[in-house]
């Protein structure tokens, strides 16, 4: 299968470009790296050209960013950007997309209340924040809340512009599937993390920034109290989803997401520990400060992806994370 990668130059690009090879396909490389625009409608259509019969849809503005200032940026790249791509699909008869979507659409995870059951709390208030109390209550009875994992199926709250945008690909993705007849497949990346991730900046993952303090010789600085939740998922088993669900996706006006990460959450004080661990680098400091917009607990249930396509991740949270803290960053 010819496969067209947009963002093929990225950090999970390259990865899936190299699962696509050794899987026997060819892949195509498309990048802003390299002078290739997805919101480039003439070059999108020349790439679509040369016979390919899929695509794999990784070009996006990532990370949480710095302010809303960068909103207009962010939909252009990320929404307008996939509206050219899925229009030049359309024209061309390419009718297999893989998307790479995102957990932050669902906004803060799932919550059970003791007395109240499955609940959905609001934003966390800066009044709240400021004091150090980083744990949402119950919008009932203010108690204290038991995290859990989400389905596919929970409503979305997308709450930074970011996760906004990666929603907003998948309702253009579901569109394009039910007026083409083709099929359209997401998956909702969690915390992705592994070798040539992008070093030190404002958009990368906190993974990076604790690997770039470390390779600094600086302590690694968590965020609020360090208990946040999330699910940490190895790079090269983003990439062998990838590979599975071009395989799997069908033309038939359908559109699926699945969660895809290691369904194995920690702490981000956990990641941190692990990795300075591993490094032999000094121990995390935790800060107290926090990001608004930022979620406090955010880890998805893979069951889905694991019934319907096989997939489950390889790597396990030590050996990723043994292996990550000696590996290179990318620029």
């Amino acid at each position: 299968m010819r496969v067209l990668v947009t963002g093929s130059a990225g950090f999970i690009g390259t990865q899936i470009v190299a699962a696509l090879t050794a899987s026997g396909h060819e892949p195509v490389g498309y990048d802003l790296r390299e002078g290739a625009d997805v919101r480039d409608r003439a070059a999108v259509t020349a790439a679509l050209a040369d016979g390919v019969d899929a695509v794999c849809h990784q070009a996006a503005m990532v990370g949480l960013g710095t302010g809303f200032r960068d909103a207009a940026e962010y939909v252009s790249r990320n929404d307008l950007g996939t509206a050219v791509l899925l229009t030049a699909m359309a024209e061309a008869g390419v009718r297999r997309l893989v998307l790479a979507g995102s957990m932050v659409v669902y906004g803060e995870g799932r919550y059970a209340c003791g007395a109240h059951g499955v609940v959905r709390p609001g934003p966390r208030a800066v009044s709240d924040l400021d004091a150090g109390r980083f744990e949402p209550r119950c919008p009932e009875c203010g108690r204290e809340l038991t995290p859990g994992l989400v389905a596919e199926d929970a409503p979305a709250d997308p709450r930074n512009v970011y996760a906004t945008t990666k929603l907003a690909q998948e309702h253009l993705a579901a569109a394009w599937a039910r007026t083409t007849g083709a099929g359209a497949v997401s998956l909702r990346y969690h915390n992705v993390y592994g070798p040539g991730m992008p070093r030190d900046t404002p958009y990368a993952g906190v993974a990076s920034f604790f690997r770039s303090s470390l390779a600094r010789g600086e302590a690694p600085r968590v965020f609020e109290d360090g208990g946040q939740r999330r699910d940490f998922v190895h790079v090269r088993d983003v990439a062998a989803a990838n590979v599975l669900a071009l395989e799997a996706v069908a033309p038939d006006a359908s559109f699926t997401a699945y969660n895809t990460g290691s369904g194995d959450p920690h702490t981000v004080l956990e990641m941190a520990r692990a990795l300075a661990s591993a490094y032999g680098g000094p121990d995390p400091l935790v800060t107290g400060e926090y990001r608004l917009g930022d979620v406090r607990h955010i880890t998805a249930d893979p069951a889905r992806l694991r019934a319907e396509l096989g997939w489950k991740a390889e790597a396990s949270f030590t050996e990723g994370m043994t292996e990550f803290a000696k590996a290179p960053l990318g620029s």
